[in-house]
């Protein structure tokens, strides 16, 4: 038997800053406050997976050579998708919660990059291609989204168009800023901090900029009212952002 039960929306408190997000592959979730939840769990779970259905699927081929139905295979292959999913779900689930804890406890609310569609907007190279499949970057928002709605948390949507490539600090905006994957040094003001870091922190401003125009409205309007391109935030790794 299926039991719904109806689960009243927390009362939208007025936000006294905002705690802003970077969502990425190496790290699934970076906040401004300079404290990053490592994507290695996940892509160390796909590689595992991934060697395994790929035993399988030739076994199950090797089968069908042989004139025999693999549905013992075929099963197995379900289970392991299952499997895969559920710990993708799991880590995400203790991500959201953890965000969205650390705003409430500050009185802050949650400043996200609008990334829908990403990855029919930008190109990547092969060796990526794996990877990009296992970043269940929607579901972490998603999961955010209605826990802070249930807490009472505004959420607001950023435009994440070169937040990689602005300096937070003096604002300057250049490709060259973004010294690789993991750094970002300002050629303008010497300013150098984690890539991802510096992001979060630009997405943070973002939303303290849009604030005053959405403030007292609720988390689902929020995010309706701060659309973006997305293009611009991720790249193939040999093109610097």
């Amino acid at each position: 038997m299926l039991v719904v039960v109806q689960v009243p929306d927390g009362t939208l408190f007025p936000p006294t800053d905002f705690l802003g997000v970077d969502l990425g592959v190496v790290n699934l979730a970076t906040t401004s406050d300079s404290t990053t939840h490592s994507g290695e769990q996940i892509e160390s779970c796909r590689t595992c997976y991934a060697k395994r259905r790929q035993r399988l699927q030739q076994a199950a081929s090797a089968c069908q050579q042989g004139g025999k139905r693999p549905k013992t295979i075929r099963r197995a292959l379900k289970r392991l998708a299952h499997r895969e999913a559920r710990f993708r779900r799991d880590v995400n689930h203790r991500i959201s919660k953890t965000l969205v804890a650390v705003a409430q406890g500050t009185v802050r609310g949650i400043a996200l990059e609008d990334l829908q569609d990403i990855r029919a907007r930008s190109r990547f190279q092969r060796s990526q291609r794996a990877r990009m499949t296992g970043w269940a970057f929607a579901q972490l928002r998603s999961f955010v989204e209605y826990k802070a709605v249930l807490a009472g948390i505004p959420v607001i949507l950023v435009d994440p168009a070169y937040t990689s490539q602005e300096c937070n600090v003096c604002t300057h905006r250049a490709k060259a800023n973004r010294r690789g994957q993991a750094v970002f040094s300002c050629h303008r003001c010497g300013y150098t901090t984690h890539a991802d870091i510096n992001a979060a922190q630009n997405i943070r401003k973002r939303a303290r900029v849009m604030a005053p125009m959405v403030a007292g409205r609720r988390p689902q309007q929020l995010s309706l009212l701060a659309g973006g391109n997305a293009s611009d935030k991720l790249r193939p790794s040999g093109r610097s952002i």
